[in-house]
């Protein structure tokens, strides 16, 4: 083979070389550092990138999104003396490329370390209670720490997020106890207060019952009074407007009295005494002969049962009258001597006038 052909040959491959190592794409979002003989040069830009070849030295790209870094569960001890384990998840962004590669050699290890001994700084002053329920404070704390301290790498830490937090078996049985127990308090407080309620509707709607059963007696009680109060008032006035005679009062207590002793238990009864002057009246009214027109006074002769009839009541009327002088004396019923006659109250009603008034 010609050592022409051959020398032309490596020229041209080694001017292909070159031109490789001459030219630098970068993708959006990366960046990679250029150092000149050692020493940091410049970062290439997302694009078409020259350098000098054999002279310039290219390192890796760095990734200028925001990545997502999740941390291992670490053990940490609380202000109670309980070990939880702890499992955070990092959000971070390398804002300055040569910071990221100079400042320090491995970030994402970096971060990690620093993310653990904060996280047990900041647990480490609350109880396991507290703990549980602070999250977000737990969270702001880990950012503000990290954020700090990394801004000299060139990383930002964007959230700080605990994923789980893991207390021992013991003390998850005892919450789940004490979880049950606080359940099982609320329920019983429920009910307790579900059957108070009920009890105060019903003591309402019992209430509520008797007032409206009062309000409807009392209604009734009033419509009846009202309505005896108008049929006494219209009786009176009948009685006034008709101009009844003493005859027609006299017949009335007449009527009343079979009433009064009425009933198998009534054994004794009394009579006022206004009674024996309405029965006088009464024997007047049956003894006195009622006018008659000349026309009819020859036609309707006296008839023997009405002649009956005014005996017996007349009869019925002195026993009475009897009965409530006997009732009204201070010392009982007179004691009268052995075959004498009981003098009749009505001298109007005795056998002679009778015997008079029917020959006449």
């Amino acid at each position: 083979m010609d050592p022409l052909l051959v020398v032309g040959l490596l020229v041209i491959v080694l001017a292909m070389i070159t031109v490789l190592k001459a030219v630098r794409i970068v993708p959006q979002a990366r960046a990679r550092n250029v150092e000149r003989l050692g020493r940091y040069h410049r970062t290439l830009k997302p694009g078409l990138n020259f350098v000098i070849p054999y002279i310039d030295r290219v390192y890796p790209m760095i990734d200028l999104r925001e990545q997502v870094v999740s941390f291992r569960p670490q053990p940490v001890i609380t202000e109670d003396n309980l070990v939880v384990e702890i499992d955070t998840v990092l959000y971070f962004q390398v804002t300055d490329p040569r910071a990221a590669a100079y400042e320090i050699a491995n970030y994402i290890q970096a971060v990690e370390q620093l993310t653990v001994t904060t996280l047990r700084n900041v647990v480490g002053s609350m109880d396991l209670e507290k703990t549980l329920t602070s999250r977000d404070t737990i969270n702001s704390q880990l950012r503000g720490v990290l954020d700090e301290a990394t801004g000299k790498w060139g990383i930002r830490v964007n959230r700080v997020e605990i994923k789980a937090i893991d207390p021992p078996k013991t003390i998850k049985d005892a919450m789940e106890k004490q979880m049950r127990a606080e359940r099982d308090k609320r329920a019983a407080i429920l009910n307790a207060e579900g059957q108070r309620q009920s009890q105060i509707l019903t003591a309402e709607g019992d209430k509520q019952s008797r007032i409206l059963r009062a309000e409807g007696q009392r209604a009734a009680a009033i419509l009846e009074s009202e309505g005896q109060s108008r049929a006494i008032d219209q009786v009176f006035q009948a009685v006034h407007r008709n101009d009844p005679d003493p005859k027609l009062l006299a017949y009335q207590y007449l009527q009343v009295l079979p009433q009064l002793a009425q009933g198998s238990g009534n054994t004794f009864w009394v009579i006022p005494s206004e009674v024996t002057s309405a029965l006088q009246g009464v024997s007047k009214a049956f003894t006195e002969a009622l006018p008659r027109s000349t026309a009819t006074r020859d036609e309707i002769p006296e008839s023997a049962e009405m002649d009956e009839e005014i005996a017996k009541a007349a009869e019925a009327a002195a026993e009475a009258v009897a009965d409530a002088q006997e009732a009204e004396s201070p010392n009982g019923p007179r004691q009268l001597a052995p075959g004498t006659p009981e003098p009749s109250p009505f001298p109007e009603l005795n056998p002679e006038t009778d015997k008079d008034r029917q020959e006449r």
